[in-house]
């Protein structure tokens, strides 16, 4: 593949911090003013890099790579960068807490409608979203993991102190957004015969079976899910007996919001006052998938090799755990229910509100590739998602030319619109929530399938598609005024579409959705080869001629004082270590050292046979 994430990572740095640093001072605010969710990403685009990829860490400044304080020079030398990085995040810990000191999640300036803010009330604005929860949830184990290893190279009290107090602002902001994702909770129950209801059985029936028939397989093969859900004992999706009704459905994840007459959380940390919310007892696909990518930081190994979270902690994370795995279980078996062609391969998916969308259907790959890995399924179920990635690249004109008022435009500019339920509550008119991100969605999808791919012709197809979009998306980069080489402008890969707004400030909603595509690239690029049993097969046959010829010639040459000739045998002594070492995980380099030792041994055979001619 011709991306090269690293270097990539360190542009966008570079890139940053012009965009950011003015005069020496931090300026917040993307493209829409600054808010909860957009700071944060702005953060993210630093710290998630420098917290996940191992040649960009800033948190030790004696091993900092030079590249990177080059990149980030206007923030300060390797000494100084940890330094404001400190002082940034505080800041913005700070930025979003009340007059309590509770922290605040609101969507602020991202809430809709655009086109008529003056229609979006302050109440409004301060409505909490689970966004906010989630990208806090990343943001804060991020902070904590840098000041846990930054702390270990500092001396001075000073310093000391506002690590600490850093350190106690982002472990009350991760506990109370977990909270929050708790009180976020749902699981809606409906009737088979209700809207609901005739969507999920009509999506679920790919073989036009009769729906008494496909409702009875969907509960049996639903059962553990249901069986999870009745042992919810915190927060909001708790449910009664009508789980266990043969006559309806259920469907379960994350709304919008806290959901209305959320119970409060019981918890021994301060987070301040848990207000009531106003989200509908219905999941949103979009803040499902959003919640789960904020929790599965919960359970990363730097979580637990760094100790992030304290016992209290521990429990609301154990609480979010046992809601990822039955979301996750729920709408993988919906996504791939019944035998044939997928559910998700039918092409836009339908929410149970009777929208439909591609990125609806992108959403789902992202569920599917999931629990695909937790149960380590086969390169057939892998190519089948594969399929579904080269369909939506195509549908949304990715990989295929766009042409004259086409709709496919809309998925990027101005993007999908999700109509936020119950924010009317709090104002004048109901609220929407713009998702753009379709084409970066796409990469960091095909880039997670390839990472669970097994074979190399599976992988090598998906990185193909991961080229192809990526060559798109840095066509949509910025190409002049303050946010340059960021992005996004989708004007750039759709001149026909006239009508499509240029925009000089940069996207951080956008953009940190780049950098975590790119850090999962770079994490991918840096794990171990794929290798076929086959060649693993041949390695050792290779490798096990060389040695029993090896030690026939060691036996030869032994009583030789030929130094030429000794060191000859020493350096093939090495590659057949190097290659034993090798053999299992880099089968084909195995292979090569093998027969370097094989071709030197002939060479030494070859010039034997000559002395012995003359």
């Amino acid at each position: 593949m011709k991306a090269q994430p690293r270097q990539h990572l360190l542009d966008i740095w570079e890139a940053t911090a012009r965009v950011t640093v003015v005069d020496g001072t931090w300026q917040w605010g993307g493209r829409v003013g600054g808010n909860s969710v957009s700071d944060a990403e702005q953060l993210l685009c630093l710290m998630y890099p420098a917290s996940e990829v191992k040649s960009l860490k800033l948190d030790q400044p004696d091993q900092t790579a030079r590249e990177s304080v080059q990149a980030l020079a206007l923030l300060g030398d390797n000494i100084e960068i940890p330094r404001r990085l400190v002082g940034v995040l505080t800041e913005y810990m700070t930025n979003y807490v009340d007059d309590n000191g509770a922290p605040i999640f609101s969507g602020d300036s991202y809430f809709g409608p655009h086109d008529n803010p003056e229609l979006v009330s302050p109440e409004q604005r301060a409505l909490p979203i689970v966004e906010s929860f989630s990208v806090s949830l990343t943001l804060t184990l991020a902070t904590l993991g840098f000041v846990r290893i930054f702390r270990s190279k500092v001396t001075r009290d000073d310093i000391l102190k506002d690590i600490d107090a850093l350190e106690h602002l982002a472990s009350r902001r991760l506990t109370a957004a977990m909270v929050g994702l708790l009180r976020s909770f749902t699981v809606n129950v409906f009737r088979t015969t209700e809207e609901p209801g005739r969507i999920l059985i009509r999506t679920a029936n790919q073989r036009n079976q009769p729906d008494q028939v496909v409702i009875e397989d969907l509960q049996a093969s639903l059962e553990e899910v249901r069986a999870g859900l009745r042992d919810l004992s915190i927060g909001s999706g708790q449910v009664e007996s009508d789980l266990d009704n043969p006559n309806r459905l259920f469907e379960c994840g994350w709304s919008w919001s806290v959901i209305k007459d959320a119970p409060k959380i019981e918890t021994s940390e301060d987070i301040g006052p848990q207000f009531g919310g106003v989200a509908p007892d219905r999941p949103s696909l979009y803040f499902t998938v959003n919640a789960l990518a904020g929790i599965l930081d919960l359970t990363t190994e730097r979580t637990r090799v760094l100790r992030l979270l304290n016992e209290e902690q521990q429990r609301l994370a154990a609480a979010l755990q046992v809601r990822y795995d039955l979301v996750r279980r729920y709408w993988a078996t919906l996504a791939t229910f019944g035998t044939g062609r997928w559910p998700l391969e039918d092409m836009p998916w339908r929410t149970s509100d009777a929208e439909e969308s591609d990125y609806f259907t992108l959403l789902m790959t992202s569920l599917v590739s999931e629990d695909l890995d937790r149960r380590r399924a086969t390169d057939a179920e892998l190519s089948k998602i594969l399929q579904v990635l080269n369909e939506l690249a195509s549908r949304g004109r990715i990989t295929r030319r766009a042409v004259a008022n086409d709709p496919a435009v809309a998925l990027h500019s101005p993007g999908l619109q999700l109509r936020l339920v119950g924010s009317e509550l709090s104002g004048p008119q109901q609220l929407t929530w713009i998702v753009s991100d379709y084409a970066a969605m796409l990469l960091k999808r095909t880039v997670a399938v390839a990472a669970l791919a097994r074979s190399q012709e599976l992988r090598r197809d998906l990185l193909d598609l991961a080229e192809e979009v990526w060559t798109y998306l840095l066509r949509r980069r910025l190409r002049k005024g303050p946010g340059k080489s960021l992005w996004d402008q989708p004007a750039e890969v759709f001149p026909l579409e006239e009508s499509l707004p240029r925009h000089e400030r940069p996207s951080w909603y956008f953009t940190e959705r780049i950098v975590e595509s790119l850090v999962a690239l770079s994490k991918l690029f840096e794990g171990r080869p794929l290798s076929s049993d086959p060649l693993v097969e041949h390695a050792w046959a290779v490798l096990g001629e060389a040695e029993q010829l090896f030690d026939q010639e060691q036996e030869r040459s032994s009583a030789q004082a030929n130094t030429k000739i000794q060191a000859t045998m020493h350096a093939m002594r090495e590659n057949l270590r190097r290659a034993r070492v090798l053999v299992s995980e880099r089968p084909a380099t195995a292979a090569v050292l093998a027969n370097d030792v094989l071709r030197a041994l002939n060479e030494l055979e070859v010039a034997r046979l000559d002395a012995g001619r003359i």
